[in-house]
């Protein structure tokens, strides 16, 4: 029964994490974000959020990194005023590679179909 709450507990956060990203966090590096998916423990204390951007720079990546460390305790703060949850989880954010490796094997299908 437990797994189901915090399905829907990471349904939340991933949906109220986008939001925020979007109206809350003025800051431009984060601003071509997109979260994917978020992982909470079963004790709904710590939640990884996944996120994919749609350049491949390492530069970018680390920018991206750096603007989602700093505006970690705005969004943490956010959630708890939008969650009616006891304890607002700690947040790490992580990027999803899911997304890199998809273009990266559409990149080499394409390549193939033009030789």
């Amino acid at each position: 029964m437990a797994n189901f709450r915090t399905g829907r507990v990471a349904q939340e956060i991933q949906k109220e994490v986008n939001d925020i990203l979007v109206k809350r966090v003025k800051d431009p590096r984060v601003s071509n974000v997109t979260i994917t998916e978020v992982k909470v423990t079963g004790d709904l204390q710590q939640a990884t959020i996944y996120y994919s951007i749609l350049s491949e720079k390492e530069k970018d990546l680390e920018l991206v990194q750096l603007g989602l460390d700093k505006a970690t305790g705005l969004i943490r703060r956010e959630l708890g005023k939008r969650l009616t949850l006891y304890k607002t989880p700690e947040l790490a954010f992580s990027l999803d590679e899911s997304v890199l490796y998809g273009s990266r094997i559409d990149e080499l299908l394409r390549n193939l179909n033009k030789e």
